[in-house]
């Protein structure tokens, strides 16, 4: 999208209107002085930025004379509003809430200068643009700034530069905070304090021992990251604020260890409850962030969401058919998850002898699925292999092989030809076991899991580069524990 005014980035948004509406819906008309009979869409932002998820939620047709109304009597959740024309190249935001009643005039070429928009019976859009104007011109000094800092010659030079810089940044937060303060009940006040992140306070902090807080900005900027964000007010899933504040806050404020997450969950949920749009974007969000987390151990989080509030009615806008499909998911996940004994598989070896997986005496065991005429196990098993005789073996570590393709004859003949006869290798030639691949979401190879001396699910989804890190880490939780 080009020629436009974007009014909302994560440095900027304003506006102000009393919240007091004589009726619901919204009736918008419009004037355009250089456009006619062309379609036009009313457009809102569900929780991301452009271009990414914007919903068109009404259009309407211009007349000879530039006209057109946009109406409705259904209550409208307010927020950042967009108006498309039909090129879906020009646009500008404006502030819309429920019960809204005004008129927009707008010269369409005029948009790229921040221009070609005046608004009738709106004192909050108008202030709206008069921070567009402020922001423009504090964009252009601070490009400006930029070029200073990162062109000074002395160690002097960039200190200077970068106070300037800060004293410049402050200009826009207090503008944001004068305004929130004198008209606190707003859209564009919920907006400017959801937008804060918390300033740390300067200087050295220390622990309560005398010594030095190496953490202090960390843990208070955790502490801190939500203080202003206003988690009752639906009309902020309409910004694109809300996606962004969770992935940092989530992703890299939070320990990326299912407890830890689980527990962040149960906040933000119990902060959103009672909302209809943020409580079920906060739900969305935390399982799916999960599901794509590529960090192990992140599908236990998928379950404890599915099983503490799918499956107890708290997605209350899916459709049965749907709501069984995150059941059906969960379920299948569940028995899998770090932290979960082992599901057993007893399966015979060469020799026709069944070998019992929990069974297996070891302080920690390797359980590998694999396929000889799989490419990526052709390389990664003989790779497992070296780092078990290398390091693993004198660590404890037996290593249970479960063949998931190939031939038997490829199995023995790959076993032969990589002397892998230590590992207690396994097959099903009867196709009598293949619950192993539900037990343990087994649907393409290798796959490993790390077990413990008791079988409990340790690691998952490893490969042969991180065994040994994973069972460093086990070692460092245990001792953790015991203290």
């Amino acid at each position: 999208m080009t020629k436009r005014i974007l009014l909302i980035t994560l440095l900027c948004l304003t506006g102000w209107s009393p919240l007091v509406f004589a009726k619901n819906g919204y009736h918008i008309q419009m004037k355009f002085s250089d456009v006619k009979d062309s379609l036009v869409y009313l457009a809102y932002y569900y929780g991301k930025p452009l271009p990414n998820a914007i919903y068109k939620v009404d259009s309407a047709r211009l007349d000879n004379n530039g006209n057109l109304v946009f109406q409705s009597k259904d209550t409208t959740i307010g927020g950042i509003y967009l108006i498309l024309m039909s090129d879906h190249k020009n646009y500008f935001e404006f502030l819309l809430n429920n019960g809204d009643d005004i008129t927009i005039n707008v010269t369409v070429k005029e948009l790229p200068t921040s221009g070609g928009i005046s608004f009738k019976n709106s004192p909050e859009n108008e202030h709206f643009m008069e921070y567009v104007k402020f922001l423009k011109a504090y964009g252009v000094k601070h490009q400006q700034l930029m070029l200073q800092y990162t062109s000074a010659k002395t160690a002097a030079d960039s200190n200077a530069a970068r106070k300037t810089i800060k004293q410049h940044s402050d200009e826009l937060i207090q503008y944001r905070n004068d305004y929130a303060k004198k008209m606190p009940n707003t859209l564009l006040a919920s907006i400017f304090r959801a937008l804060e992140l918390p300033e740390v306070p300067e200087g050295v902090h220390h622990l309560p021992d005398g010594k030095v807080d190496s953490d202090f900005a960390y843990n208070y900027t955790k502490k801190h990251y939500w203080d202003d964000f206003n988690f009752q007010d639906d009309r902020l899933i309409h910004t694109p604020i809300y996606d962004a504040k969770l992935s940092q806050y989530m992703n890299s404020l939070v320990l990326p260890i299912a407890d830890s997450v689980e527990m962040e969950a149960d906040k933000l949920l119990a902060k959103t409850r009672g909302t209809k749009e943020l409580f079920k974007y906060t739900l969305w969000w935390l399982e799916h962030n999960a599901q794509d987390s590529k960090i192990m151990g992140m599908d236990a989080v998928v379950v404890y969401l599915v099983e503490n509030y799918y499956m107890k009615g708290d997605a209350t806008w899916l459709s049965s058919e749907d709501l069984q499909k995150y059941i059906d998911y969960a379920s299948k996940i569940a028995p899998n998850v770090i932290g979960n004994l082992a599901p057993e598989i007893k399966m015979p070896d060469a020799t026709g002898k069944d070998q019992s997986l929990l069974g297996l005496k070891a302080k920690y065991t390797l359980l590998v699925f694999w396929a000889p005429d799989c490419g990526h196990c052709q390389a990664e098993i003989p790779l497992i292999d070296s780092v078990y005789k290398a390091v693993l073996k004198s660590r404890g570590v037996k290593i249970y092989a479960v063949k998931g393709g190939g031939t038997e004859q490829q199995w023995k003949d790959f076993i032969k030809s990589h002397n892998l006869q230590d590992w207690t290798n396994v097959y099903d030639p009867d196709n009598t076991h293949q619950d192993f691949r539900s037990k343990y979401d087994v649907y393409s190879t290798p796959i490993l899991y790390l077990l413990d001396e008791k079988k409990i699910i340790r690691g998952k989804r490893m490969d042969h580069t991180n065994i040994l890190e994973v069972i460093e880490m086990t070692e460092r939780k245990g001792k953790t524990t015991k203290q």
